[in-house]
């Protein structure tokens, strides 16, 4: 067996090669492309022994890993942060990574991360690239309402972007450029609408079939659009043993930093992929007006008086939400309204 690092950067691939008793076999750097990798696979491959190889988590890891995966080797992603963790290091360069790793690899240590397969990286890339869109969308609406403001405007209508919101604009006596420069952004707002229109189709079109969608939606402050979100980012339910892990895999526990006598609870750790974060959030704060949910919410709220009573409150009903779920997916069933069994309610 040939056990490989490999360090990823953004034009080069080092890679560092360890027999089972740690001798070295070879080291070297190719291209981060697919030649290089074929010179990569060429070069151990002369070798005449089975890979094992792995690669940090980072941006391009899943194409080495799929490139890799295609010529015969079994590549493992390293959770980056526990690998820093198992293995710190006085003196770092990509060199040394790479040889950090083949060691791990060798010592059957590697900190491997989940990988989806490709129709779930699929169903997050639509997801995403649709919040993408809304954000880009989100700016320069309030780049145009800044611009009313330092022009001294108001805003009487209630949408700004709506028929009596474009009249208003149209009325509005605004010198140049700053007339210019909203018009385009209006035009911009016009094409990213038809952008996001087609991609809710497109995901209310794939999302008819997911058996998870519709069991997400009878839960509170869930729509379709949170719905697809939550299951293209969570996969494969079953890769979590207990409501517990997929809480921490959302990021939203506080650091926990305990020794002796002492027990200091920090920020969130946000852990897991950002935009199921934003997901549970987003559902949390329509979720805590609900009658299951309110109570909770307020007893928050009056513990932290002022605005972060209100980010407490949608943090704790978010993982509310997320034990709520995994225990929807793993039964198959729909959200317990209130007065159901805890363990289904969560």
């Amino acid at each position: 067996m040939l056990y490989v690092g490999l360090d990823l950067s953004r034009k080069r691939l080092d890679f560092h090669a360890l027999a089972e008793d740690g001798e070295l076999v070879d080291r070297g750097a190719v291209p981060a492309d697919a030649d290089g990798l074929a010179r990569l696979v060429h070069r151990l491959g002369a070798h005449d022994r089975e890979l094992s190889a792995v690669i940090e988590s980072m941006n391009g890891a899943r194409f080495v890993h799929d490139q890799l995966e295609l010529a015969g080797f079994d590549v493992e992603i390293a959770d980056a942060q526990r690998v820093k963790g198992l293995a710190p290091l006085a003196c770092k360069t990509d060199r040394i990574d790479a040889w950090v790793l083949a060691e791990l690899a060798r010592r059957d240590l590697v900190p491997a991360i989940w990988l989806p397969q490709p129709d779930v990286r699929a169903e997050r890339e639509r997801a995403r690239f649709r919040l993408h869109l809304v954000r880009q969308r989100t700016r320069l609406k309030n780049r145009i309402h800044a611009t009313l403001i330092a022009h001294g405007h108001a805003c009487p209508v209630s949408d700004l972007f709506g028929r009596k919101g474009r009249a208003l604009l149209e009325r509005l006596a605004i010198p140049e450029p700053w007339r210019g420069t909203l018009q385009a952004s209006l035009r911009l707002i016009d094409s990213l609408d038809a952008e996001i229109d087609a991609c809710e189709r497109e995901l209310r079109r794939l999302g008819a079939d997911h058996r998870y969608i519709p069991l997400l939606m009878t839960c509170p402050g869930i729509g379709w659009v949170l719905a697809y979100t939550i299951a293209a980012e969570l996969g494969d339910i079953t890769r979590f043993p207990s409501p517990r892990k997929l809480t921490g895999y959302t990021g939203l526990c506080p650091r926990v930093d305990q020794s002796g006598e002492h027990d200091r609870r920090g920020p969130l750790t946000k852990n897991g992929p950002r935009y199921l974060r934003w997901a549970l959030i987003e559902a949390a704060q329509h979720a805590r007006l609900s009658p299951r949910y309110r109570q909770l919410a307020e007893r928050k709220r009056t513990q932290y008086p002022g605005p972060r009573g209100t980010k407490i409150a949608n943090i704790v009903v978010g993982r509310k939400l997320a034990e709520a779920i995994w225990h929807m997916l793993t039964r198959d069933q729909p959200f317990a309204p209130a007065g159901a069994t805890p363990p289904l309610a969560a």
